[in-house]
């Protein structure tokens, strides 16, 4: 709320004090108190290029922007040293108003030859405009993105770096835009520092896109679990910790409590509880495999929408059970079929390992295989040792990841009845995403205050699953996908090091190299 007000005082304080500045310059000062002319008079007579224009309106990095406008108006009134130069950064509410209404005069904007500034004025200005330039060209439109576990083999690959497109699907503004530059959301050289502050934030605004995700798209989106994060646990969900540990443990006693195989309990700190707002939640990459409005099912570890069987991609793995009379010659492995080494479990004459359809036809032929079998757990395999792992993670449903659902997907202005049996599926949906109070007493559901038996959404959310299949914490685990979380589609392989092979350079994988992201 204070963060709030500063900037509206601020934005007052402009229009109160441009023109001032704008008559000490020359310019009709009534020029100043015009909404966007304003702003171009003052981008001119500071002598900017018209296209910092564009820069200044874009959300996000328009804060940084008017730093920058700030400081070369003191500039331009006289104020050359680095003093001056710092509280105009920190104090614009004091600076601004003392420099338009005080006795100085307008010598304008240092011009190319006109004065030479300190080594430190130049470097700070280069690397501050090509940090904002930086920042908007990644906020707006493409950015980097890592291929950090095993989850979307054999489509994408660990060490494979992505472009994703935010066009796509429409940039996503800037939630909390008060950030160190290039970080998401931990600062470097630190395990758990946050990169951002919360005491400023925006709401959820989209700008257009070319549409919105679909069947198959590989989608980059924020990981709906990620709201809040065990410090010391953070490859982990929360609410899964505290399914297993008891939340009492985690919040007031700060640990997190494990049962060892031999029936004994340990506990580990839990380094602290973290919350994070929706665009600094984890970034995770899956396939979009079902969509607002569709009734969604796994039978038997394949997938059906709509009743009708939507088939894997062929780069897709499932995992396979082996009986064999002896080792698998992993380098063979490798070599000829790009299995990574370590997703071969073998133990007394069994293995375990994912493969694309075309690989385990090939290895059933093996001569020491003897039998092989994909997985396909079946439903109420999981229970209450198991901390019911599978969404809705609740006790009253007994899927697996073979065997799931059926499951409607909500959809923007769709209306479900709500029971007591389904509202396990949409409690969070309701709660957490879309912002209201639940509550069930009597017998009763209650929403926001109010006696409800069905809820209308508000928005529309995905169902993302791994192409990996048993390799894989997908909505399966956590359920469905915002849209206000999804990030962008990934586009384009633009490098890609196998780190099995010595990494870069000896293992960049040279025909994957700029390739398209199917």
């Amino acid at each position: 709320m204070i963060a709030w007000l500063l900037l509206a005082l601020y934005i007052l304080l402009l229009f109160i004090c441009l023109p001032k500045v704008f008559a000490k310059a020359g310019v009709p000062a009534w020029k100043g108190a015009v909404p966007l002319l304003n702003l171009y008079v003052w981008n001119k007579i500071l002598g900017k290029p018209w296209y910092w224009l564009i820069l200044l309106l874009a959300p996000g990095v328009n804060l940084l922007m008017l730093i920058i406008y700030n400081v070369n108006t003191s500039i331009a009134l006289g104020k050359r040293s680095l003093k001056e130069h710092v509280f105009m950064v920190v104090l614009p509410w004091v600076e601004l108003p003392r420099l338009a209404f005080g006795a100085e005069k307008w010598v304008g904007p240092i011009l190319p030859g006109q004065h030479k500034r300190n080594m430190l004025g130049q470097w700070g200005d280069a690397i501050l405009f090509a940090v904002i330039v930086a920042t908007t060209f990644r906020t707006f439109t493409f950015e980097a993105f890592t291929i950090p576990t095993e989850s979307m083999e054999k489509s994408l690959l660990v060490g494979d770096y992505l472009f994703v497109s935010k066009l796509s699907y429409g940039p996503r503004l800037p939630m909390t835009p008060v950030t160190f530059p290039f970080t998401h959301h931990t600062l470097p050289l630190t395990a758990h520092t946050p990169s951002f502050t919360n005491w400023f934030e925006l709401p959820y605004m989209r700008l257009p896109g070319f549409g919105k995700p679909e069947r198959n798209d590989a989608v980059v989106f924020n990981f709906p679990e990620g709201d809040t994060v065990v410090a010391n646990f953070q490859n982990m969900s929360y609410y899964q910790l505290a399914r297993m540990s008891g939340r009492k443990n985690l919040v007031e006693r700060g640990r997190v409590v494990f049962t060892l195989p031999d029936g004994r309990q340990a506990s580990r700190p839990t380094g602290g509880i973290l919350i994070r707002p929706t665009d600094k939640q984890e970034n995770y990459i899956k396939r979009c495999v079902g969509l607002p409005g569709e009734t969604l099912e796994v039978r038997h570890g394949l997938v059906f929408v709509d009743g009708k069987p939507d088939s894997l991609v062929a780069t897709g793995q499932f995992a396979y059970d082996f009986t064999i009379k002896d080792s698998f010659n992993k380098n063979i492995l490798k070599e000829k079929y790009d299995i990574t080494t370590t997703d071969v479990a073998e133990e007394n004459g069994t293995a375990n390992m994912p493969l694309t359809r075309a690989n385990a036809a090939a290895l059933s032929k093996f001569g020491n295989v003897t039998a092989m079998e994909r997985e396909d757990k079946p439903k109420g395999i999981y229970g209450e040792r198991d901390h019911w792992p599978i969404f809705p993670n609740d006790p009253r449903y007994d899927w697996s990841e073979d065997n799931f659902g059926p499951l409607w997907i909500p959809k923007t202005g769709a209306t479900v009845k709500l029971t007591p049996l389904n509202l396990p599926l949409y409690r969070r949906a309701i709660t957490a995403y879309e912002g209201n109070t639940l509550e069930e007493r009597d017998g009763a559901i209650w929403i926001n205050g109010e006696k409800a038996d069905s809820y209308t959404f508000k928005q529309d959310y995905y169902w993302m699953m791994g192409d990996n299949r048993h390799r894989s914490q997908d909505s399966r685990f956590w359920g469905f996908v915002p849209f206000d979380h999804v990030v962008g589609k990934a586009v384009l392989v633009w490098l890609t090091v196998d780190p099995e092979k010595g990494g870069f350079p000896t293992g960049i994988r040279w025909k994957r190299l700029f390739t398209r992201v199917r």
